[in-house]
């Protein structure tokens, strides 16, 4: 039988408990199971080493962690919704029985999504680098003042935006902070990703449709704070001049999924609470 993990949230007061409930039910089906938390910095070794599924409890923050975990890992990742919008989770908590067993038994499929790798430099030297499932975002930092961002692709310049900030997202980041900035909805199977200004003064206030094969670099030009952000959550601060190299990551999450491959468009609609009538 597979070791299935189990991560929970721990300042979601309901995750933990569910996690033991279902660790319980796991194991009553002679299947190794291990808990712990999406924000224990351990998690990743220990995936690495004895795991070969996660589980994971919690809204579309914990599933963006534990989905770096699980891309880095090379594990499949089914996801139970115990925040408020769950665009990313695959159940709620009380369908998880049924769709545990149809996991358990191989009535399954897996999702791809796609990755983006972020590497910054400072002086021509790379000093770091992340991976994003939803986006990027190099914005600026407590001071209402614009940055500005000069945009090669593929080693072309293409325009310098004045702006607030710059999204990279990918599909599976299009329903998060690029749609409220104003970007279009691109189902997660689209092989493109998009860069979004987020307040732009003049100059370019379109998003651009890139290949997933584009290379994107921005060069940050400002006097006072900027960050670039993982999917909202890891955050790098910036100086002027420093440069950073955004494209596909050759690593991707895996999703497990148990309903229709049309799944996207219903959920969609549900979770901005429109009728498709």
């Amino acid at each position: 039988m597979p070791t299935i993990a189990i991560l929970y949230h721990p300042l979601i007061p309901r995750s933990q408990p569910l996690a033991l409930a279902i660790e319980a039910w796991l194991r009553e089906r002679q299947v190794n199971t291990w808990m712990g938390s999406t924000w224990d910095g351990q998690v990743q070794e220990r995936l690495s080493q004895d795991t070969d599924w996660l589980v994971v409890l919690g809204g579309d923050g914990s599933i963006l962690r534990a989905a770096r975990y699980a891309a880095a890992c090379g594990i499949p990742l089914f996801s139970i919704n115990l925040g408020k919008l769950g665009f990313l989770s695959e159940v709620s908590p009380d369908e998880w029985p049924n769709k545990l067993s149809q996991i358990l038994d191989g009535d399954y499929w897996l999702e791809p999504r796609l990755m983006l790798q972020a590497i910054w430099q400072r002086d021509g030297q790379p000093i770091g680098q992340q991976m994003a499932l939803n986006e990027f975002v190099i914005g600026r930092g407590h001071q209402a003042r614009v940055i500005y961002l000069k945009m090669y692709v593929d080693g072309d310049y293409v325009t310098r935006y004045a702006a607030d900030g710059l999204i990279i997202a990918t599909p599976t980041g299009s329903t998060a902070y690029a749609m409220a900035a104003g970007g279009p909805i691109l189902p997660p199977q689209l092989p493109n990703y998009l860069v979004i200004p987020v307040a732009p003064h003049l100059g370019l206030n379109r998003a651009l449709i890139l290949p997933e094969n584009a290379a994107v670099t921005i060069e940050v030009q400002m006097d006072h704070e900027a960050n670039l952000t993982a999917d909202g959550q890891d955050t790098i601060a910036l100086q002027d001049g420093d440069r950073i190299l955004i494209q596909k990551h050759h690593l991707q999450t895996h999703f497990a999924r148990v309903g229709s491959s049309g799944y996207f468009y219903d959920r969609l609609m549900q979770r901005l609470g429109l009728s498709k009538e």
